[in-house]
């Protein structure tokens, strides 16, 4: 097992946390945040099935509502695009997502040790792909679909649509991140939002 922290720095993506406030919203009002990462907030919508994620990267939101974005079991169910409700301090617009609601990765689950094989495996291949520089991600992700981990046929296909995205989009894969890496109730493995922009 690697350290995460230091690996995140190699690639130039230190943790840090969207300083945004939730802006105002008919819909956000008086409902409690749940949970924040660089690009985005998330509300919890109160019906224990959606959440409100307000997102401020360009490469959430292809991800989230592009008509030829990833989509099946390992990719959110994106159910509304309320558009846009402000802007971040980064100077890009802050979109407004209803989507499926979605779980931390439950400690020594199934799921838990499938992220982490994809995490070693990812960052593997980046360091062997280093000399690329800000390349070695996507080149890393690619090697994950010419190389295939002993997963499901149904998780290979994701990867192999989060690698043809990533080149579509010219945006970048952040797989180290385990936030980015999440499941559903049943315990379903999905890419919550592993792309970001340079």
């Amino acid at each position: 097992m690697f350290d995460l922290a230091a690996a995140r720095e190699a690639m130039g993506r230190p943790a840090i946390l969207l300083p945004d406030p939730v802006p105002p919203h008919p819909l956000l009002d008086g409902k409690p945040e749940i949970g924040r990462g660089e690009y985005s907030i998330v509300i919890d919508k109160g019906d224990g099935e959606r959440v409100y994620k307000v997102v401020s990267s360009p490469a959430d939101y292809f991800l989230y509502t592009a008509e030829d974005r990833p989509r099946g079991e390992h990719f959110p169910i994106i159910h509304a695009d309320h558009g846009v409700i402000g802007r971040a301090a980064s100077g890009y617009p802050l979109h407004l997502i209803e989507m499926e609601r979605l779980y931390p990765l439950a400690a020594n689950s199934p799921a838990e040790a499938l992220a982490q094989r994809l995490i070693d495996f990812y960052w593997s291949a980046c360091q062997q792909w280093s000399r690329l520089g800000a390349d070695m991600g996507r080149i890393a992700l690619y090697h994950l679909t010419v190389n295939p981990l002993a997963i499901s046929e149904s998780l290979q296909q994701a990867l192999k649509a989060l690698s043809d995205f990533v080149e579509a989009y010219q945006v970048l894969p952040d797989l180290l991140n385990a936030n980015n890496l999440m499941m559903r109730k049943d315990g379903t493995l999905v890419f919550s939002d592993p792309v970001f922009i340079a």
